[in-house]
């Protein structure tokens, strides 16, 4: 009965790879057909945070990255067909947006009701046979949302589900049990899906014969998409606890014969006290009873993986390198198609159910890289498939918009470098200034500032930082200064809130202790985009990394005398910071005096065409914050992309040196030391 009306049309003709598709048989003619004592082996493929990375290729730099790219996962699929018998290949979310692809076909040229989404087009045609949703399908709002997935949601705002148009969207059932319509109190998705999963199997006698495996996958997303994403669902939709919600349907699952349940979870691992609302819940889905297997993703990480350092990954009852989770198998496939999650199980047939052997259960992440770093090959067909939408993408972002003096970079973002910064912040200021002026006579009076924050600082390697050449700007440079989608939003806040918010962001750094003679990182796993950042010549302020979390903004002033507490300002961000995002204290959506309609990029490339001509003097060089000066014993260091010292000292950043020209991450960083006395 929860089976998605596209789910008729999973078993369509394959034309990258061969799908094992799930027959409609009952379970009832199953049991006749497979003999009690039957044995098979069903392997569960996982792909996550695919973030429309279809091609080996960055829109940002126009060039080739085979480091990323679902058209190399899918050699990775077809080799998982070769080698296991019966396959069920799913999805995890965060699907549909994170490229300039995603954008063009969202944003710039929305996709028309009778055509599919270049990533869904593709898992299509890869024979995908189910998928999760995760926070980021939310981006774009509801209404494309329901387009592109096919889906007719019932919510405020949107036409009765009978007056939408079917558009087209994925051959496969989208699951999400924890986000519900405000309207009418039910699921916005289908909770569930019960797939019948034709298998071959080998009998008790060893011949080979047939049976379906019922296979139930649910699904569950962060609820903090009702902060991060507040402009489009506040009002329309509500989440549910992931264990509240899981508890309700699983059962159902199991009543309706499903033999598996593979929980589809778009969350890491968190130990901490169950919360309803907590971003990651998936440790706490693994103690709900009936939970087969668990695929996981969100935060963009290896799991199993035997050498992890990741604390989720070295929590009690996880075992990192056999891949369960308090005794679930479970798999996290890292992002961008780097990686297939594949769950081996090893399932018998008594008659009445399939059951796992849980003794012969075999859990993998498998890369895309070979062992000698070189890359498995692209499956074409992929290319081809999306060749009309990728090169639209690649003329749209060629687009001209103005020109630099300089190179604009976030390498060197950790310790100082304003260069890929500013220009967001002079342009977000200014579009907030002129807002004011003209419709908000009662703010008037208040001082306008702006943060922003280093998008891209090598979370992924070396590749993965903004880098915009010297010369010629066009969209896809504005693209690399502002990775998100996100709105420009406006919040009013006192002296206090803007200290808070910067010892929040200085959760970045280590605490470094000066007396330590050995190496100490500087840059925690706190992650880059939340290190927001002014750069006013009117604010100034320094971070004393030797203090711990919550006292390290010192010297703290605003035109050359301290900030006062209780002065208010109108500060410019975005949508995801003022509604919550990144828990600062403070910023919770009351401060929103503006919620603007128009993307932080938009008000970029808007103000780029404007000024014309960007320079360091101007718009890449002014620095609101430094180091508290402070002699270390032993080195401090940082790791960022090879060969770039010359762009620190271009930046005029003093005190920093190259100590390793390889890291030896395998990720094309260096080692770097900063001198905290200069």
């Amino acid at each position: 009965m929860l089976l998605s009306r596209n789910r008729l049309g999973a078993c369509v003709a394959v034309t990258f790879v061969l799908a094992g598709c799930g027959s409609s048989g009952s379970h009832d003619s199953a049991a006749s057909a497979t003999p009690a004592g039957s044995t098979a082996t069903l392997a569960l493929l996982e792909t996550t945070d695919l973030h429309t990375n279809v091609l080996s290729y960055d829109y940002f730099k126009l060039a080739e990255d085979s480091s990323l790219g679902f058209e190399r996962t899918a050699t990775l699929i077809a080799a998982a067909r070769q080698e296991f018998p019966n396959t069920l290949l799913l999805d995890n979310g965060d699907t549909i947006q994170g490229t300039a692809l995603a954008d063009y076909q969202a944003i710039v040229n929305p996709l028309a009701c009778s055509d599919t989404l270049a990533m869904y087009k593709v898992m299509n045609a890869t024979g995908y046979e189910g998928g999760g949703i995760g926070n980021h399908e939310f981006n774009y709002g509801l209404p494309f949302l329901s387009q592109v997935t096919g889906n007719r949601f019932s919510v405020t705002g949107m036409a009765e589900p009978a007056a939408q148009p079917v558009c087209k969207g994925p051959n496969f059932p989208l699951v999400l049990a924890n986000v519900n319509s405000v309207k009418t109190g039910q699921p916005l998705f289908q909770p569930y899906a019960i797939i019948d999963k034709k298998v071959t199997a080998t009998g008790p006698d060893g011949a080979t014969v047939s049976g379906t495996v019922k296979v139930g996958i649910i699904g569950f997303t962060p609820p903090a998409i009702m902060s991060w994403d507040k402009r489009w669902l506040d009002g329309k939709v509500y989440t549910v606890g992931v264990k509240e919600a899981a508890e309700k349907y699983i059962p159902e699952m199991r009543a309706k014969g499903a033999d598996l349940v593979v929980v589809i979870s778009h969350g890491g691992l968190d130990d901490s006290a169950y919360s309803p609302s907590m971003e990651n819940g998936s440790y706490h889905l693994s103690k709900v009873s009936g939970v087969d297997a668990m695929l996981i993703g969100h935060s963009h990480q290896v799991f199993p993986n035997a050498t992890s350092t990741v604390s989720q990954f070295n929590l009690p009852g996880v075992d990192k390198e056999a891949g369960t989770v308090n005794g679930v198998p479970t798999v996290m496939a890292n992002y961008w198609g780097k990686h297939l999650g594949v769950i081996k199980l090893a399932l018998s047939y008594d008659g009445n159910a399939w059951r796992v052997d849980k003794t012969k259960t075999v859990v993998q992440a498998r890369s895309t890289q070979n062992a000698d770093k070189s890359y498995v090959a692209v499956s074409p067909a992929v290319a081809a498939a999306i060749a009309t939408e990728h090169q639209a993408t690649i003329d749209y972002v060629r687009t001209p918009i103005g020109s630099t003096d300089f190179e604009m970079s976030s390498y060197f973002a950790d310790v100082g470098d304003p260069g890929a910064i500013q220009l967001v912040n002079q342009a977000q200021a200014d579009y907030v200034a002129r807002y004011v002026a003209a419709n908000l006579p009662q703010y008037a009076g208040l001082p306008v500032l702006s943060v922003s924050a280093p998008f891209k600082s090598g979370f992924a390697g070396g590749s993965d930082f903004t880098d915009v050449a010297q010369g010629n700007l066009a969209i896809n440079n504005a693209a690399d200064l502002y990775l998100y989608p996100n709105t420009v939003y406006a919040v009013k806040v006192s002296g206090a809130v803007i200290k808070s918010w910067l010892e929040t962001a200085a959760r970045r750094f280590n605490q470094i202790d000066p007396a330590r003679t050995t190496q100490q990182e500087l840059v925690s796993s706190f992650p880059g985009y939340n290190f927001d950042m002014f750069t006013s010549p009117d604010i100034r302020y320094e971070i004393d990394v030797t203090r711990p979390v919550g006292s390290r903004i010192v010297n703290l002033t605003y035109k050359g005398a301290a900030l006062d507490a209780a002065q208010e300002f109108i500060v410019a961000t975005n949508n995801y910071r003022a509604s919550g995002g990144g828990s600062f204290p403070g910023l919770d959506g009351s401060k929103t005096i503006y919620a603007s309609p128009d993307a932080n990029r938009d008000v970029l490339i808007a103000y780029v065409k404007a000024i014309k001509t960007v320079t360091r003097a101007a718009n890449g060089a002014e620095r609101s914050w430094r180091f508290a000066r402070v002699a270390t014993a032993g080195p401090v260091v940082f790791h960022s992309a090879q060969g770039k010292l010359a762009l620190a000292q271009a930046a005029g950043i003093a005190g920093v040196s190259l100590l390793q020209a390889d890291d030896g991450s395998g990720k094309g960083l260096a080692l770097y030391g900063i001198d905290l006395s200069k």
